[in-house]
């Protein structure tokens, strides 16, 4: 998957995580956090979040990027738990480009 452009390896990744929705949780991580459910799934991503802030501050480069991948993993788990598809991501960072990011909190009612 290393050689694929970045947003292809998400995109075979969550081809991978779907491809889990109803197997066997005894056979696959995925498919045992897609049985546990939404919640367990949205604690994890907290989970590997906390921990990507945890090397991003004192563990280095290697660190980060390690933690970065558990927490795009456990967020593709999450999306697909949700019935949210790669490029329905895509399309609202696609809405976003231009636009700064004081502007577009502030269009979501955020500042």
């Amino acid at each position: 998957m290393a050689d694929k452009p970045n947003a292809e390896v998400i995109d075979a990744l969550f081809a991978v995580i779907e491809s889990r929705i109803g197997g066997d949780p005894d056979a696959s991580y995925t498919a045992q956090l897609l049985a546990r459910g939404s919640g367990k799934i949205a604690e994890k991503v907290g989970e590997e979040a906390v921990e990507t802030v945890v090397a991003a501050l004192s563990e280095g480069p290697d660190a980060l990027a390690a933690e970065s991948a558990d927490l795009i993993y456990h967020l593709c788990v999450l999306w697909a738990d949700a019935g949210i598809r790669p490029e329905d991501v895509w399309a609202k960072l696609g809405e976003r480009q231009g636009m700064s990011g004081i502007e577009e909190k502030t269009s979501r009612g955020r500042a």
